[in-house]
């Protein structure tokens, strides 16, 4: 808790700078947060050439904080980096809209290689009653298929994809296993689902190194009176920034019942 806490002191101090260049207007301003998905390696993170996050370690999540919307320069450097004229991964170039909630993943491809992903995170409304859940598959890992009841309710999964639905709000297990196994490599886990929220949960690390593992996020404010009166904050998920690789929705499914389902194609970029 306490490295998690630093990192978001931190993050805030980087984009107090970036808030400069523009006056402080929450209706001008994208959410952004920011997970370190590499296993082993302590990172820096510069923002259109500023320090962000120093000492940067693997699973921890920074933020949401907001940044000005526009197009922004990220490059993850190594932690003793002076500057990010050599960074590790990008630099990348990341769009951010007006009222998006995103968060930037640094991240290994399937296939082992650092690169980093951007995500729109979907703010729009969830029923009363409800929660969604999404899974973004970001390990260096084949396919995958996430389990209920020992049963795959998606198939093929795959890196930087993610799955999205809206279940009744409560706890949900759910596991998940290499494409055409029932043996889980992460899970099963309980997952308690808040009412309005939407709770991302990540599969990182390495398959061929045996650190897989979950790390998790929430997002606040999308709940709906039972008249479907929108309460909290609102706002549709943001379009893809071009420069990133930015994740498409599959299918996940862990409660009987009605579940919506939504699909989004991914442009990647290594």
């Amino acid at each position: 808790m306490r490295k998690t806490l630093t990192a978001v002191a931190v993050l805030g101090l980087g984009f107090g700078t970036l808030a400069s260049a523009a006056p402080a207007n929450a209706a001008s301003d994208a959410r952004l947060s920011v997970l370190h998905a590499v296993p082993g390696v302590t990172v820096d993170v510069y923002v259109d050439g500023a320090l962000t996050l120093n000492d940067f370690t693997p699973g921890t999540l920074a933020g949401p904080l907001p940044v000005p919307a526009g197009s922004h320069q990220l490059a993850i450097t190594a932690a003793n980096a002076t500057n990010a004229s050599s960074p590790i991964i990008g630099p990348v170039k990341a769009d951010l809209k007006a009222g998006g909630d995103y968060t930037a993943v640094a991240n290994l491809d399937a296939g082992g290689k650092p690169t980093a992903n951007l995500f729109a995170n979907d703010t729009s409304m969830v029923p009363a009653g409800q929660a969604r859940l999404t899974v973004r598959h970001v390990a260096a890992a084949p396919a995958v298929d996430v389990l209920a009841g020992g049963k795959a309710v998606v198939k093929g999964l795959t890196n930087p994809k993610e799955a999205s639905l809206e279940v009744p709000a409560g706890t949900v297990s759910a596991a998940v296993a290499l494409a055409g196994t029932t043996k889980p490599v992460l899970g099963p886990a309980d997952l308690s689902l808040g009412e309005g929220t939407t709770t991302i949960v990540y599969a990182w690390g390495s398959a061929a190194k045996g650190d897989l593992a979950l790390a998790t996020q929430t997002v606040g404010g999308m709940q709906q009176n039972p008249n479907g009166v929108p309460a909290g904050t609102t706002g549709a998920a943001a379009e893809p920034s071009p420069g990133l690789a930015v994740g498409a929705v599959a299918g996940l499914a862990a409660v009987a019942g009605a579940l919506v389902l939504s699909r989004r194609a991914a442009r990647s970029r290594a």
